[in-house]
């Protein structure tokens, strides 16, 4: 079987083109759209009528020609039949597992997900009846153990957020299967890299803010699935998309559309960087995580799951033991070296760096942090790719002795 190419099945799709010839996507910015004949708008509401059934806009809430443009290419990316963009990943996520899920509903999900995905399940979703069970994302059989008759849902972030857990997306495939349950995968850190949906998952979510974008300027998401399912997050009745509104600017989609052609040879450098960074701090005997060394837990699934040429990604993780050491540590890489910066998100040109613990991961509680082997002294590194190499790897090298993180 041929291996998935995620850059060319972007690019394979139909080039969408400005509407006076222009080699970019023209900016759609109507919140409106009129018909030619009365009779059309009933047709509209009644779905009769729409953007893939004789090109029918109606209002930039439900469908926009410009989102709709990147829509089609991130859907490509992911290689599902379609895609729906949000206002960010936060709603790309809500919106998915509310569609999925009602009062009385059960959701089993990696302990390992972004604090905002476990607030979301921990403390808001049992308000409106759903639950949830954590469980260990590398660990197949504890999914197994804590589905029930009420599971509709498996959840999983492909590479997790931040202690770098792989799952095993073929053997969650199969486990969704055989319960006749979904398969959803939130792929922000590894576009391109991981395709989850090749590997089986029903549904593939990003934060698009991240990677995808990749100058942290905009915030945004996307929810990759079949065309059934991305119906029903539009549908004009009970769509959860449509209905709670995380609409996409325009403007946003525009911009978006323009740096996905330079999304694959940004992974590539952000990999690049991140493994001779983290190899050279392994070899200095720092507590470093990252899923392209083979000292990490899951290096060999990670290996199997990849498309090739692409790297392991670029996020990596070192352990300083305590909060203090951590932010003592990004203080000499911030502000005596400049390799970098403290700032939560991801997938910037520049290193963007955060103790875990007490910021992105502060909505977990501290019993579950130390149950996820997330340590108070994490620190969390988006590699960028400014700057020499050489030069970054002197400033870190500088700074993990200074701070004393060399056995």
């Amino acid at each position: 079987m041929q291996k998935f190419n995620p850059e060319q099945a972007m690019w394979n799709v139909r080039r969408e083109f400005g509407e006076h010839g222009g080699v970019t996507p023209s900016v759609s910015r109507s919140s409106t759209f009129t018909v030619m004949d009365p009779c059309i708008m009933p047709e509209i509401f009644e779905g009769l009528r729409g953007p893939e059934k004789n090109g029918c806009f109606l209002y930039s809430r439900h469908f926009n020609p410009t989102v709709d443009v990147l829509a089609r290419y991130l859907a490509a990316m992911e290689g599902t039949e379609a895609a729906v963009c949000t206002a960010s990943g936060m709603a790309a996520i809500s919106c998915t597992l509310l569609q999925l899920c009602q009062t009385g509903d059960h959701i089993v999900s990696s302990d390992t997900v972004y604090g905002g995905t476990h607030a979301l399940l921990r403390e808001l979703f049992p308000r409106m009846g759903i639950s949830t069970s954590f469980v260990n994302p590398t660990d197949t059989q504890s999914f197994e153990a804590a589905i029930t008759k009420k599971t509709r849902v498996i959840y999983t972030e492909a590479v997790g957020n931040p202690t770098l857990k792989v799952a095993d997306i073929p053997a969650l495939t199969d486990l969704a299967k055989t319960n006749d349950l979904t398969l959803v995968v939130d792929n922000t850190f590894t576009p391109v890299i991981v395709s989850p949906a090749q590997l089986g998952a029903d549904i593939v979510v990003h934060s698009l803010t991240k990677f995808v974008n990749g100058a942290s300027d905009v915030i945004a998401g996307v929810i990759c699935a079949a065309k059934p399912f991305v119906h029903k997050l539009m549908d004009l009745h009970t769509g959860r998309v449509m209905l709670l509104g995380p609409t996409m600017d325009p403007r946003i989609a525009y911009d978006i559309i323009q740096r996905l052609p330079h999304l694959a040879l940004r992974m590539r450098e952000h990999g690049a960087r991140a493994m001779i960074i983290a190899a050279r701090l392994n070899e200095m005997g720092v507590d470093i995580a990252y899923p392209g060394l083979p000292s990490h837990p899951q290096y060999r699934l990670m290996s199997r799951l990849i498309n090739e040429g692409y790297g392991y990604g670029g996020m990596l993780t070192i352990d300083c033991g305590t909060r203090s050491r951590a932010e003592d540590l990004m203080n000499v890489l911030q502000n005596e070296e400049r390799f970098g910066y403290i700032a939560v998100s991801l997938g910037y040109y520049d290193t963007l760096m955060s103790c875990s613990s007490s910021s992105t991961s502060s909505e977990v509680p501290p019993e579950d942090q130390h149950k996820i082997g997330l340590s108070p002294g994490l620190v969390r590194l988006s590699v960028g790719f400014t700057g020499s190499l050489a030069a970054r790897l002197e400033q870190i090298e500088r700074a993990v002795k200074k701070v004393g993180l060399v056995r």
